[in-house]
């Protein structure tokens, strides 16, 4: 697979699963059933919108693009929020709390050490959810340490948690080895080994209880019932680790985790990154990513973004 369709794969399959989850966001499980590109809903978006997870994600591809700083990303956070920047109808319907305050933040002057949240409520899925890109920018970096370093400045403009920011590690080092051909268990079992390996008498030692599920490899046996889908950063990363784990194939994984319910656009976001870099731009339904609003203007720019990489 080529650098371009691996990114097409990923950020489609991002964007795909986003807009599936968009009309179904905070509702509760087994109260609907998504079982293809609807619209309206929780927002009253036409079919094939896509949220805050999309939009974010592009403007770090901006950033990432144009080699510029957490200035220049922040900006484009802040004309996300203002402008309607890298939304598909030119307003925004939908953002964090804590990605909202950071932004303040930012607007107001502080520096960039003080615009993300660091307690313990300040855990929700905001930076997560737009960390997917790093995993091309990195995936050529032989040090584990300044891949952290790298997902650590990005995470912190929002979120400066050391439990949020150990999710980011985690799914972007999965992504990673998907990218690079590792079956789905093999690419999980991999990435949690090499970062409890890595990060064991580090701050981040302390946050490997939150995710013990993640860590003990346990969590696919876990039962739906057991799989919580609100924001919380912990419950966002599991519920789309098991959706992905549980699936077969793109169709199955973003449906299984739109299903659960509640935080249904960024679990389909997340899920559908790891299913795309898994199953490849083949394996996501062409009739959604048809319908994807702005299609032309993602692909663009996903292209531009693989230049970039090389």
């Amino acid at each position: 697979m080529t650098l371009h369709k691996k990114v097409l794969s990923t950020i489609l399959g991002g964007a795909v699963g986003d807009a599936l989850g968009v009309p179904v966001e905070f509702k509760k499980r087994d109260t609907f059933r998504i079982t293809t590109m609807t619209g309206y809903g929780t927002y009253n978006q036409p079919k094939g919108t896509w949220s805050d997870d999309t939009s974010l994600t592009m403007c770090l591809i901006d950033n990432l693009i144009d080699k510029q700083d957490e200035y220049d990303l922040m900006q484009k956070f802040a004309n996300y929020w203002s402008n309607g920047y890298w939304t598909p109808y030119g307003e925004m319907f939908d953002i964090g709390i804590a990605t909202s305050e950071a932004i303040r933040r930012y607007k107001s002057g502080l520096p960039k050490e003080e615009w993300g949240g660091s307690a313990e409520y300040d855990n929700g899925n905001g930076a997560l959810m737009r960390i997917a890109p790093l995993a091309f920018t990195l995936c050529d970096e032989p040090s584990f340490t300044k891949r952290k370093e790298e997902i650590e400045r990005i995470a912190h403009v929002t979120h400066r948690h050391v439990r949020s920011t150990l999710g980011c590690i985690i799914y972007v080092e999965l992504l990673i080895r998907l990218l690079d051909g590792n079956e789905p268990f093999e690419a999980y079992e991999n990435a949690v080994n090499l970062c409890q390996k890595q990060l064991t008498g580090t701050e981040y030692e302390a946050e490997f209880s939150a995710y013990e599920r993640v860590l003990n490899l346990s969590l696919p046996h876990a039962a739906r019932k057991e799989i919580g889908s609100t924001g919380y950063v912990v419950s966002s990363l599991e519920a789309s680790l098991w959706s992905f784990l549980q699936s077969d194939d793109y169709e199955e994984a973003v449906l299984t985790a739109v299903n659960l319910g509640e935080d249904t656009d960024t679990i389909g976001f997340i899920t559908g990154t790891m299913a795309g870099a898994c199953y490849q731009l083949d394996g996501i339904p062409e009739e959604w990513v048809c319908q994807l609003a702005k299609k032309e203007e993602l692909i663009g720019a996903c292209k531009k973004f693989a230049d970039a990489c090389v």
